[in-house]
């Protein structure tokens, strides 16, 4: 005799000690999650150790993921309740709401189109025929060296940088402070931001649209910040401040380079969410202004820029370009570059005229 096989079978509910060992690996993944998460949510100057942990931030997405797949396994309301609201906190961060925009320019205003890119050359080490095939594939106008070498600039020179972008203020040294900018448009030397260890020049680019004659003068900064280690992250702290404060000029502001730091630092937030050093914003200043990170902005936040060699680590967005609100933007990349550990940035940008 057969017996008629049930339509629908009744699922067997979790053995309460599966559950409590899936509940219990769904909290010890969750554990290191909500450590780094408590840092990335308090803005305070915290030690060297947890400065370097929160460039990571963008990757706790994934053991907040795997931390709520083990919670339904588990089946537990309250540990399923938390990890969610942690999972959803990371994809905040990820994705942040409160990131600069830039301002819509009114239909019909005169703008400048740029092509811009920027790259760390560690050192001067970066392939010079592959940084000149990419300004002419992709039809870059102003490119920021951070790490120039006068080897790099001559290695420039021969694979045929003139031939695209003729003008250049140069400052080459063997020491990582080094500095270039090259250009189709001309430039002017302004200075130097002052008290940094590297190289910060700032100049004006004047900018022409070949197409309409539309004109307009851009603040270019090429920044290079000392990196966070040992007791050298005051000196960090000390770069973003004067980077920040430059931001706070007024006109069109590009401040272009390697930051050695990333959107989940309080001291890069503070920069883009004020314009204004640290101090300026603690003594209650308001006239600054909400800045782009372009590549923030272009929701880049797992493009990573560094490093692209070395150590097998989690890559991190360590090179921004960040530019004053009414500056538009598009066509974010990162780019490879054989020779060294950073990525090149590029972009569109698009500059009103006056």
């Amino acid at each position: 005799m057969t017996h008629p096989i049930p339509a629908v079978m009744e699922a067997r509910p979790v053995p309460r000690r599966a559950s409590v060992v899936w509940s219990v690996l769904a909290l010890l993944a969750a554990l290191p999650v909500s450590g780094v998460s408590m840092f990335r949510a308090i803005p305070v100057e915290w030690p060297l150790i947890v400065v370097q942990l929160l460039s990571f931030t963008p990757w706790l997405v994934l053991p907040a993921a795997l931390a709520l797949a083990l919670a339904v396994v588990g089946r537990r309301l309250w540990v399923i309740v938390t990890t969610v609201a942690l999972l959803a906190v990371q994809l905040l961060w990820l994705f942040p709401l409160d990131a600069g925009k830039p301002e819509s320019l009114p239909a019909g205003t005169p703008a400048v189109q740029l092509r811009v890119m920027s790259l760390n050359s560690e050192y001067g080490e970066a392939d010079a025929a592959t940084i000149v095939r990419l300004v002419r594939e992709n039809g870059i106008q102003l490119l920021t060296i951070q790490e120039h070498t006068q080897g790099l600039e001559d290695a420039l020179h021969s694979a045929g940088m003139e031939e695209v972008l003729p003008n250049l203020l140069s400052e080459p040294n063997d020491d990582a402070s080094g500095g270039a900018v090259f250009s189709v448009f001309p430039l002017e030397a302004v200075g130097l931001l002052p008290d940094t260890p590297f190289r910060m020049d700032v100049m004006r680019v004047l900018l022409t649209d070949p197409a309409s004659g539309a004109k307009s003068t851009l603040s270019l900064t090429n920044v290079h910040t000392l990196p966070p280690v040992d007791e050298r992250i005051g000196q960090w702290r000390s770069d973003l401040d004067k980077v920040a404060r430059q931001a706070s000029r007024p006109g069109n502001q590009l401040l272009m380079g390697d930051y050695n730091a990333t959107y989940d630092h309080s001291e890069f937030r503070a920069l883009l969410d004020t314009g204004l050093s640290r101090q300026d914003a603690r003594a209650g200043v308001q006239d600054g202004r909400k800045l782009v990170d372009v590549g923030t902005a272009s929701g880049a936040r797992f493009s990573p820029t560094w490093p692209m060699e070395g150590l097998p680590l989690p890559g991190i967005v360590l090179d921004h370009m960040v530019t004053s609100p009414g500056i538009g933007s598009s066509d974010y990349s990162v780019h490879q570059i054989p020779g060294s550990d950073h990525a090149a940035i590029m972009a569109t940008l698009i500059v009103p005229a006056g």
